[in-house]
């Protein structure tokens, strides 16, 4: 109305936005991310690659877009990082650890350099087997066969993985300055919805520094 001139002042302009709720990410075990990993078919050239891929979603804690577009000129293996281009075309470099570097090295060796790669993804590190980028739905119907093959009465997808990693980072005493830094977070008020996971994080907290614990 006030566009079309038909009044002056904007009666809602005192009025507050309802909140909108945040939901609760499902997050994944360890011992459940190792039955996921252990369940890939690693008789196929595309079950190394599958375990390769999930081992660096969880080690890395990528957004599955950071995944597929993971370039081998983004691997700094020999100083234990790689470097991410996530949302905004902002980087990061993230530590991987000595383990997913092994099943990168053994799927590069093994697997990739038998690929027919197609011209323009010479320097993708996840083909498929035509020898092209994997796409997003590749890396969602893998982990969604993968969790029915084990029973896992969860709803999973590859940012299950981020924020399982993420979960276990904070429970095993890393600070939110750190892990926004590792999730490429631009606010870290989107890093701490992983302290309302954690309950127990939060007693710890508490007992360890509370005047009154």
């Amino acid at each position: 109305m006030i566009f079309e001139d038909l009044r002056k002042n904007n009666p809602l302009e005192l009025i507050e936005s309802p909140r909108i709720g945040r939901k609760l990410p499902d997050t994944l075990s360890t011992t459940e991310i190792d039955d996921l990993i252990a369940a890939v078919d690693l008789s196929t050239a595309e079950g190394e690659r599958n375990r390769t891929i999930l081992e660096t979603l969880y080690s890395c804690g990528l957004r599955v877009s950071e995944l597929v577009g993971l370039k081998i000129s983004d691997l700094f293996l020999e100083e234990g990082f790689i470097k991410i281009t996530g949302k905004g075309n902002k980087q990061r470099f993230v530590p991987i650890s000595s383990h997913t570097q092994r099943y990168i090295n053994l799927y590069r060796s093994t697997i990739r350099n038998h690929l027919s790669i197609q011209k323009g993804f010479e320097d993708t590190l996840f083909l498929n087997r035509r020898g092209r980028q994997l796409t997003r739905a590749m890396i969602f119907t893998i982990i969604k066969d993968l969790a029915v093959k084990i029973n896992l009465n969860k709803s999973i997808s590859p940012h299950t993985f981020r924020h399982s990693y993420a979960t276990h980072l904070l429970e095993n005493g890393a600070d939110l300055r750190s892990i926004q830094l590792l999730l490429g977070h631009e606010s870290i008020t989107t890093t701490e919805i992983y302290v309302h996971l954690d309950r127990s994080h939060l007693t710890h907290i508490m007992n360890a520094f509370h005047p009154r614990k």
